[in-house]
């Protein structure tokens, strides 16, 4: 056996099983950004692309955004078990497809998910050891609706609903590997980027170390 055969990347690091990076937060603590900034930088994850009933927003593609779907096929999808964890949010349904994420995995791809912690629930109880949770909390509430508000975008009564759905969402800290504050959006994606480099060097992550080691202490055979 030789090293090229343990390896799987074009930078020669050691095959892995890839991951899912699951970055959550309350509306407005910068989830959205900070995803943007690790798609940018990190060529070895990928967002994943989820099927969603609402319309398209301006500039939106489907296919590279959202799978846009009915509300007729989504049901169906949840009917024939097509989704790894799938939500209803502020009227709308969103849902991560099973087939592709798992196929994935197995070659060594990252996936990245924005989604919220009901979401982020189903996908640690059907694949626990393939996913890393992280939470984003803003550095006060106050801060929270001043972002909110700054937007421009949303009336009094869509912001108080925002409001209240954080809280919520604050509630479920708890349940994340990670929480970062996020006061500096470039030292929030430093920690963030942080860890997933970490969470990628796991030993149970390196399916090339078995055989990588065998031929260290072996190299005749």
């Amino acid at each position: 056996m030789t090293q090229s055969t343990l390896v799987s990347q074009a930078d020669g690091t050691l095959a892995r099983r890839g991951l899912m990076f699951i970055l959550s937060s309350p509306s407005g603590a910068g989830k959205t950004t900070i995803a943007r900034m690790l798609l940018d930088h990190d060529p070895h994850i990928c967002n994943s692309v989820s099927c969603t009933t609402r319309p398209p927003r301006p500039g939106e593609v489907d296919g590279k955004d959202y799978h846009f779907v009915t509300a007729e096929t989504f049901e169906r999808m949840v009917d024939d078990g097509d989704f790894l964890e799938w939500a209803t949010v502020f009227g709308h349904s969103y849902g991560t497809p099973k087939a592709q994420v798992k196929a994935g995995l197995k070659e060594g791809l990252d996936y990245l998910f924005d989604i919220d912690w009901q979401g982020t629930q189903q996908l640690y109880q059907k694949l626990e050891r393939d996913v890393v949770r992280v939470f984003l909390l803003p550095p006060s509430i106050e801060e929270l609706r001043r972002r909110l508000t700054g937007r421009g975008t949303d009336s009094a009564e869509v912001i108080q609903g925002r409001m209240e759905r954080a809280r919520s969402e604050i509630s479920h800290w708890d349940g994340y590997d990670y929480v970062v504050i996020n006061d500096d959006v470039a030292g929030c994606f430093g920690q963030v980027r942080h860890i997933l480099q970490a969470e990628r060097l796991r030993r149970a992550r390196q399916t090339g170390l078995i055989g990588f080691t065998r031929e260290l202490l072996n190299p005749d055979d």
